[in-house]
């Protein structure tokens, strides 16, 4: 039971005086980076797939 609670001390310690924490500021310039960077792999994702679909697409009445 002392190895548990002393885990969690450490762990307390640790979040509180040994990590760096960013600023609001940071905290929304990242957000940011990352939505714009989800909407840029999303619109690639969607292209690609209905490129390929439009492919699939042409193939299938050329052959069937």
């Amino acid at each position: 039971m002392n190895k548990i609670r002393a885990y969690f001390r450490e762990s307390y310690h640790e979040l509180v005086h040994k990590v760096s924490w960013p600023t609001w500021q940071e905290l929304q310039s990242s957000t940011m980076i990352v939505l714009i960077a989800t909407v840029v792999i999303t619109a690639i994702v969607w292209g690609m797939d209905a490129l390929s679909h439009l492919a699939m697409t042409q193939y299938y009445k050329i052959i069937g």
